[in-house]
């Protein structure tokens, strides 16, 4: 079983894929061109782009959303881990007894055969069952991540008056004047409050 880090990825994907998600318009918009022309430098435009891995990487909200999902999956672990450990000593304690002629009937014998398949089976759908859990949080916090973040753009662009605003991930070059990232990070902790536990 491997619960670990699926929710961070999943959580970065999420906002690479949102913040792009302007920059893939514009290049579908584009592609049409005829690629013999040379390239058009276009003015009066302005434009911005932000780092997504620093952003996420300083970004409280999605820190406080990724340490809560790796204490939850190190807390299935440990459950599934000990569940796992109490089962194999009860399998081995079978063999043992069924080995040294124990049981009393071939009947009683599957019994306590049957017995622990169905415990082995419970243990497998508990562990899917938390895969599935994770998986599902992990998306919906990547939702959440997601939605703060381009809620967030469309309020400091009010003031900024940017055209566009795209994610550094899809850039060969940019020049490092463009770069908000710090602008943005600055802005989203100071407006994040954590929910009191």
């Amino acid at each position: 079983m491997n619960i670990k880090s699926v929710s961070t990825v999943v959580l970065s994907t999420a906002i690479v894929l949102g913040l792009c998600q302007c920059n893939q318009q514009t290049t579908n918009n584009t592609s049409t061109v005829n690629q013999e022309q040379a390239p058009v430098a276009v003015t009066g435009l302005k434009i911005a782009y932000i780092n997504v891995d620093s952003l996420l990487a300083n970004y409280a909200f999605y820190q406080d959303l990724a340490e809560e999902m790796t204490r939850k999956e190190e807390n299935y672990r440990l459950v599934l881990t000990e569940e796992g450990k109490k089962l194999q000593k009860e399998i081995d304690d079978f063999q043992k007894k069924l080995e040294n002629g124990v049981y009393s009937s071939r009947e009683r014998a599957e019994s306590e055969q049957n017995r622990l398949a169905k415990k082995q089976q419970a243990l497998q759908e508990k562990t899917q069952k938390y895969s599935v859990e994770l998986d599902t949080e992990g998306a919906a916090n990547s939702q959440r991540i997601s939605e703060s973040v381009e809620n967030y753009i469309k309020e400091y662009n009010k003031s900024h008056g940017f055209n566009l605003i795209i994610s550094k991930a899809s850039l060969l070059y940019a020049d490092e004047t463009l770069n908000i990232t710090a602008e943005v990070l600055e802005g989203l902790n100071a407006a994040y409050k954590p929910e009191s536990k």
